[in-house]
């Protein structure tokens, strides 16, 4: 079985490609931040390095301070509005791959949740992932 996964935006006009095995992390972020910019409770997204991320097409992007101070960067599809990917300017070799864009996520583990002390009632941290009230130290 090939470790290649692919996703993309919903309307196909953007589209990516990385080894699985050169996955640092998943999360999930409960930020208010995330969850304005997801409509949800909370961002899955998968660590992947900058180098490792083939893509095609362009994203529209949308940066601000997050609440922990960094400088967040949401990618997007413009024409279909698919939030792809984010990224942080202090952590320049990283992308955050949205879960939700893959084409397959049957493999996807949850490593841990970021920001619980924001995790909305009704879309709770789930109890079995170590859990950090805000973004992890160290």
């Amino acid at each position: 079985m090939s470790a290649t996964t692919k996703g993309g935006c919903l309307c196909g006009n953007y589209s990516y490609q990385f080894d699985r095995e050169t996955v640092v992390s998943c999360h999930h972020c409960h930020c208010t931040d995330c969850q304005k910019a997801t409509g949800s409770g909370k961002a899955t997204i998968i660590m992947v390095p900058i180098n490792e991320l083939k893509s095609e097409g362009e994203l529209k992007t949308y940066t601000v301070t997050g609440s922990a101070g960094r400088t967040v960067t949401r990618a997007f599809c413009a024409d279909c509005g698919s939030q792809v990917l984010s990224y942080v300017a202090e952590m320049p070799d990283l992308r955050f791959i949205k879960a939700g864009t893959l084409e397959d996520s049957s493999w996807v583990t949850i490593d841990s949740s970021f920001w619980t002390s924001s995790a909305q009632v009704w879309s709770p941290a789930d109890p079995d992932v170590l859990a950090h009230d805000k973004n992890p130290t160290g």
